[in-house]
């Protein structure tokens, strides 16, 4: 088997576009904003995303540089990753530095706990010490793979769960 964790590019193509689609709008506190465009509008989609990395063209106010990334398997895209590069207060709230969720197909697989491993590496890279990881109280597949992945649960505030996982 095959892994790899890919930044979202300019060059991702209608296999990362299928997979948005088949996730569909989103579930669980995660949103794919992209779920039910057209190919002709991706490449606009992508550059967004990748300005969004960079700060650009984003409300510093509300939101936070992020950057996406795809996990594929055997060169197939089976989930998406989203990584906060700091917090606000809303994201200290829910949300936190990381989102991710898995394809329905790939789903049981293993591949949240390998996802979520691999945004990690990414966030010490970034120089995060802690990662904030949230998810809804009664997602208890979310719960374990956060708690598999070092994840300590802070608190649950209606009906949240907040895990830290430490990164030093």
């Amino acid at each position: 088997m095959r892994v790899e964790l890919r930044q979202l590019s300019l060059d991702d193509g209608e296999d990362v576009l299928e997979m948005m689609r088949e996730i569909g709008p989103g579930e669980g506190g995660f949103g794919n904003d992209g779920y039910d465009m057209e190919f002709a509008g991706f490449s606009e989609f992508l550059q967004k995303h990748v300005d969004m990395a960079k700060g650009v063209g984003i409300d510093l106010t509300r939101y936070v540089p992020q950057t996406r990334y795809w996990l594929f398997v055997d060169e197939r895209p089976v989930g998406i990753g989203k990584l906060r590069h700091y917090l606000n207060d809303h994201l200290r709230r829910i949300g936190g530095h990381i989102g991710y969720t898995i394809r329905p197909s790939e789903r049981g697989k293993g591949y949240g706990t390998l996802i979520l491993e691999e945004l990690l590496k990414k966030a010490r890279e970034k120089g995060i010490d802690a990662a904030l990881v949230t998810c809804h109280e009664t997602n208890i597949r979310s719960r374990k793979v956060i708690e598999r992945n070092g994840g300590r649960l802070e608190g649950i505030t209606e009906g949240e769960c907040r895990y830290w996982i430490g990164l030093v």
